[in-house]
């Protein structure tokens, strides 16, 4: 049994909060550059310029990438030879995106009543945690922001097996139609198939996580993920809604199984700042 002092966890969460709103991943860099050439528009080339030079302004002047830095979504691959110690777990991650987004000057979106009395938390949390149990005596941690505009735009749909691919492919670009630019393009695509009506939704949101330049590793589901993706790119929304043919970077499918009288599907969609950072303690 190896011990994990909160400390460290609490250390590592503000890392995380502050690390992963002011660096964007690499491969949306690569991914917005190479669809930047082949873009016929020239609005919105001029429009992924300029976000592109934002990403590098961020990374330079040490600020956030967007001035929305979202609700800090955790997940976290507990080894089950874990022992944490010295604190509580859950309180450990919620001080570590407390010091994190004080320190970081990072805006605090959290209300702590949903409807009557939207007061802000002052601090960004509670955090959304997810915590799986794993084999080994590791902790892993991936903190991804997740902004208002991009979350808001998301749905989930019961779907009945008749339905089938068409059905769920139909309902996937809809989704993205009815958008527009709201979620600020170019978005990534998560999607969540099977399971039953919550799982979906978390299905969605942890193929956000998956990286950019990664093919599913199922081939039936890659050519689907890239015939969704075309069909997107062809709604002719673009760049922050101005139009062009990259509304998308990229579509990105998990499935589970589900009840034979059931085909959940789950839509969750991200904006341009794909952000999320992970750390193995």
């Amino acid at each position: 049994m190896r011990e994990i002092h909160v400390d460290e966890i609490i250390s590592s969460v503000k890392k995380l909060s502050i690390k992963a709103n002011y660096y964007l991943g690499q491969d949306v860099i690569d991914k917005m550059k190479s669809m930047k050439e082949t873009e016929e528009s020239e609005t919105a080339k001029e429009v992924m310029d300029i976000l592109l030079q934002n990403y590098e302004m961020a990374v330079k002047e040490q600020m956030p990438i967007c001035q929305d830095t979202g609700v800090a979504v955790i997940f976290v691959e507990l080894g089950q030879d874990v022992h944490i110690v010295g604190g509580d777990f859950v309180e450990s991650i919620n001080e570590g995106v407390r010091q994190g987004y004080k320190d970081g000057f990072l805006r605090k979106s959290m209300v702590d009543d949903p409807v009557i009395d939207r007061k802000n938390t002052t601090d960004n949390t509670p955090a959304i945690i997810y915590t799986d149990i794993v084999p080994g005596d590791k902790i892993r941690i991936t903190l991804a922001p997740k902004g208002g505009g991009a979350e808001n735009m998301s749905e989930v749909k019961m779907m009945k097996a008749a339905d089938g691919l068409e059905g769920v492919i139909d309902f996937v670009v809809d989704r993205i139609k009815r958008s527009g630019g709201n979620p600020c393009p170019p978005i990534v695509v998560g999607v969540g198939l099977g399971g039953n009506f919550e799982q979906s939704a978390l299905l969605a949101k942890k193929s956000l996580l998956r990286n950019l330049n990664d093919p599913n590793p199922d081939p039936k589901w890659d050519k689907v993920e890239k015939d969704i993706l075309a069909k997107i790119n062809d709604l002719g929304i673009g760049p922050q809604g101005l139009g062009g043919r990259t509304t998308a970077l990229a579509v990105h499918i998990l499935t589970k199984p589900c009840h034979i009288a059931s085909m959940p599907v789950a839509v969750n969609v991200q904006c341009h700042a794909a952000r999320h950072k992970s750390i193995t303690l």
